[in-house]
This record gives structure tokens, sequence and C-alpha cells, in this order.
């Protein structure tokens, strides 16, 4: 018997529908879920990698600090400031990172790009030892903001302005970082960075051009310190020689050791000098620069005084703060500087700090004593007689900041930080850490497009 097949019914041919579409949707669910996963695992692969650089940077800028720590211990002499010619600080490889030690170009010029090495925390005004007048001719600056420093830091418990509405009460001691700044009344961000948001002593495309010219305009913080401070003995620990208290036989000793051509007879002038006949008071050295004028008008050449300058001192203290390194400072230190010496004309300040900058570039070989300024401004030049009032400049340095940003494999993961070390107790020590990754990209934007180009090869 022949059996003939049923025709499918219309309820089953919408059974076989339903089930199709829910297929379906379960097949776009898995694929939807699948490329979440997928999507979500590339954003943390890339996640992970971006930590992985962070790292990497992260150890370039420890590796950086020990390499900054053994070349302060094994190169820096004397106080002298380090020069890049035997010092790695642009573009140094460890491993797959790579950092940049960022600095100051204290000459002024080329100020469009950035200068990588070490800055001289010597070549900035102490803001517990300048005064008012020098703080306030400083760019920015203003009369009553440097009296609010003086204020703040003041210890004689007498406080003019009105802390309480801030929260808080003054310090009424030395400042202890510059950014404590940022707690002095009348603070704010113009007047402390300036231009320069970021602090890598440029202007950079996306910061504001205030002055119009296309030239950074710096804040306090750059200008000033705290940590001045410059050892009264030699690095084996024996006392420099005080020439306010040698006899007429020292400074002949002390003369014939160093060399100085007719150390007798220099040796007596001098000491006539400071000690002068018929029992008259005696005629003190305020400072190095005093002396070293008191030596070249009395004959001595600079060579002569240049073998003396790193054994004298005028000051029986174990330290000397506040001290500007006068080989380092740029033109605006040196003027504010001046200015606060009482010159009473700015125009002459800022045309000897200029003269001096302009000397120092012309005989960079001749700046091994502090007699080079006797010779930059010349005899009878009324700041170099109020320099001789008192102890003011130096041509050493024992203070340094390394302003150190690195970036991982690919450019990723860039850091920043920034380390002061001291070498005035002769074994370099970190006496301040500061993160400053929180500022941004401080390359600029050469670093940045050859790190791209570098990466895609």
């Amino acid at each position: 018997m022949k059996i003939t097949p049923q025709a499918s019914t219309p309820r089953a041919a919408r059974n076989g529908g339903s089930v199709l579409v829910i297929v379906l949707w379960v097949c776009l669910g898995l694929v939807t879920i699948s490329l979440y996963f997928a999507n979500s695992m590339a954003y943390e692969l890339r996640a992970a990698d971006n930590r992985v650089s962070g790292i990497s940077a992260e150890q370039a800028i420890a590796g950086a600090q020990r390499y900054v720590s053994y070349f302060l211990a094994n190169y820096t002499t004397n106080g002298v400031f380090p020069t890049n010619a035997n010092f790695s600080c642009e573009n140094v490889a460890v491993g797959d990172a790579h950092y940049w030690i960022i600095g100051r170009n204290p000459n002024g010029d080329d100020p469009n790009n950035i200068h990588f090495g070490l800055i001289d925390e010597g070549s900035k005004l102490n803001l517990n030892y300048a005064n008012t007048n020098a703080l306030s001719y400083l760019p920015n600056m203003t009369i009553d903001f440097a009296d609010a420093i003086l204020d703040w830091r003041g210890t004689n418990g007498i406080v003019s302005l009105d802390y309480a509405s801030l929260g808080y009460s003054p310090k009424n001691a030395p400042f202890e970082t510059v950014d404590e700044l940022r707690l002095v009344s009348g603070a704010d961000i113009n007047l402390l960075s300036g231009d320069d948001l970021n602090r890598n002593g440029v202007l950079d495309a996306n910061e504001k051009d205030t002055t119009g010219t296309g030239q950074l305009n710096s804040g306090l913080i750059d200008y000033t310190t705290v940590y001045t401070r410059e050892p009264n003995f030699h690095s084996d620990g024996t006392l420099l020689t005080n020439v306010n208290t040698l006899t007429q036989t020292d400074f002949q000793s002390v003369f014939q050791s160093a060399n100085v051509s007719g150390a007798t007879a220099m040796g007596k002038t001098i000491y006539g000098n400071i000690h002068p006949p018929n029992n008259a008071p005696a005629n003190t050295c305020k400072g190095l620069v005093d002396f070293a004028v008191r030596c070249r008008n009395s004959g001595m050449s600079a060579s002569d005084f240049a073998n003396v300058y790193t054994n004298i001192t005028t000051t029986t203290n174990i330290y000397i703060y506040g001290r500007v390194n006068v080989n380092t400072a740029n033109e605006d230190v040196l003027t504010a500087l001046f200015m606060g010496l009482n010159s009473g004309n700015e125009q002459q300040a800022d045309a000897d700090a200029q003269t001096l900058i302009t000397y120092r570039g012309q005989n960079s070989t001749m700046l091994n004593s502090i007699g080079w300024v006797y010779d930059a401004l010349g005899t009878g030049n009324a700041t170099l007689k109020l320099l001789q009032g008192g102890d003011y400049l130096t041509t050493k340095s024992f203070q340094f900041t390394a302003d150190i940003a690195a970036v991982g494999a690919y450019g990723r993961g860039y850091r920043r930080v920034k380390f002061i070390f001291d070498i005035s107790d002769v074994t370099p020590k970190i006496i301040y850490r500061q993160d400053l990754s929180r500022l941004g990209w401080a390359l600029g934007d050469k670093v940045r497009q050859t790190t791209l180009a570098n990466n895609m090869q």
C-alpha cells in the first residue's frame, strides 16, 4: 500500500521560523559578547603595555638619579659647576626607555629651545637671605609680595598680614622649599610660574605669551632657591684660611705656597691693608670680592689670585649661606642682586649684569676665581664698590637640580621627577624630590617627533 507524505502544516512552518530566529539571536549575542571581550582584552593589553612603559620610565629615572650622584661624586671639585662635556643628559637609553635632564641656559641665548643639563641652585636668589629690594626687582615681582615673603620667614613673631582668612597661620621661620611660596599671602600661579606652566624653561605652543614678544616670561620659582650652602672647608675637612686673622708672616707663607709673584712684598702689602698702622682699627675684608679687589689693586695678577682663591675665606663660619654664583646666574638674578645692594640705579645694575654675562661668555677659561668680576667691571665701578660691602658672590656651587624626564618603549609611560642634590658635605645626597609628571609633557615638539619617528623604523 502506498503511503502519501503529509503536507506540512502552517503551524509547523511557524515553529521552524521561530527556532531560526532564536538561533540567529543567540549567535548575534555570542558574537557581541566575543567582540566585547576581544575589545576589552585589547584595551587591557594596551593598558598593560602603558604600565610596563611607565615602569620602564620610572626605572630610567632611578638610573639617571644614580648616574647624577656618581657624576657629582667623581667629577666636581672645589665647587666647579659641571659642564655637559663629559655628562650625558639628552636622550640617554636605559633598556627600552630613554631619559633627558631638563636644564636652563644661563646666558639667555636660544631661548625657544630646551636646554639640557643640571641646574645650578647657586644661580638663584636665596629666599631666606635676599632682602626686599632684591626680591622686588625680580621679573613680575611687587614690593607687596616681597614684603610678604619677609613677613612669612620673619622670626620676631610680628605678622602684618591677615592669614586667619586663609585658614592657617604664617610660618615665622625660614623657607624649607621654594614651593612653600604658594602659602604666602598674595601668591598666584602667574606670579610663581609665569608663562612656564610646565617649568621646562621655554615657551611651549600651549602656553600663553603674556609679553607678546614670543619670549618666555618666567615666574618666581625659576629665580629663587632655599638650598645654597657653601662649605668653609676643603674636601678633606681642613678649614679654609681666614685672611682676616692672618699675620704678615702667614700671608707671605700663603702667597709663597700659591707661587704668587713677589710673595713677600705682596704679603706685607695685603696685611697692611687689612691691619693699618698706628693702632688703627682693623679694615677686615667683608667678602671674597672685597679681598679680590684689594689683591688686584695691590698688583696681584689674575692667575696668581686664582691660585690663592681656592684656599681662602673671610669668615669663621663652617658654612656660608645665600651666595649667588656669578658664573651661572642669569641677567635678571644679577640685576636683582645689585639692586638689593641699594644701587638705586636699575639701568646701571642691568648694564653691569649684562657686562658680566658678556665677559664670561667671551672668557670661559678665566672664570676660576671671583677675581674676574674685577676685570669685567673695572676698578672704580659703582656696583663693584657695593659688592665689596658684603659676602654676596661666589664662583662655586654645591647644590644642583636634576630635572629628569623619561619615556618607555614607543614613547609611552612619560614620567618626570625633580631631584636636588647637595655635595656641601662632600658626599652627594638628595635633599629634595618632587614628582612633576602632573605638569604634562615638558620635552618639546622636537623630542616628541624624534621619538615617534624612531619608533616607526
